[in-house]
């Protein structure tokens, strides 16, 4: 058994990683999910008031919350499968979580690329609501959840800095 957590800055490349996975039959585990989940049980949009309801989960549940309420999805999503990725680690205190639940069998991926050119991905993909919070906003709120110590924790990098092609071949020989 294998539980891949990814991190990294908006527009680095965890959803194409995510992608890659699933296209290679590894459930993926998306802690975004479990966010888009709150917004809509508190009846909101999760396009608009998706960072809004992460920092409310932490504040009401703690630093953990989020990865918390993502384990019972991971063990899930385990059950009949040897690896699980799960996207979207914001904090050094939800890699502990993962580390604790699941030992040795966790291995932490940081996926890099410089500011410039995720400004670039995000402004071209048009999903991430861009003229409502800019790139460096998103960037210090992921840095207050804790995003520079789970950065610093990851077992592995992997530079997304060339063609999608090439990203997505070293993510499946990472995954195989």
């Amino acid at each position: 058994m294998t539980v891949i957590g990814i991190v990294g800055l908006p527009g680095s490349g965890k959803s194409e990683a995510a992608a890659v996975a699933e296209t290679l039959g590894v459930p993926v585990v998306t802690m975004g999910d479990v966010i888009r989940q709150a917004c809509r049980d508190r009846g909101l949009d999760p396009a608009t008031h998706h960072g809004e309801i992460a920092q409310a989960l932490r504040e009401e549940g703690g630093p953990a919350a989020i990865a918390d309420r993502s384990l019972p999805l991971i063990r899930d999503a385990l059950d009949g499968n040897d690896t699980v990725l799960v996207d979207g680690l914001r904090s050094g205190t939800e890699v502990e979580v993962f580390e604790e639940a699941f030992g040795d069998d966790f291995l932490l991926v940081n996926v890099y690329a410089p500011f410039e050119l995720r400004n670039e991905r995000i402004t071209t993909r048009g999903r991430d609501n861009a003229e409502a919070e800019s790139l460096r906003e998103r960037d210090e709120r992921e840095r207050g959840f804790g995003m520079d110590e789970a950065i610093e924790r990851a077992d592995v990098t992997v530079e997304n800095t060339g063609s999608l092609e090439s990203f997505q071949e070293e993510i499946e020989e990472l995954l195989a």
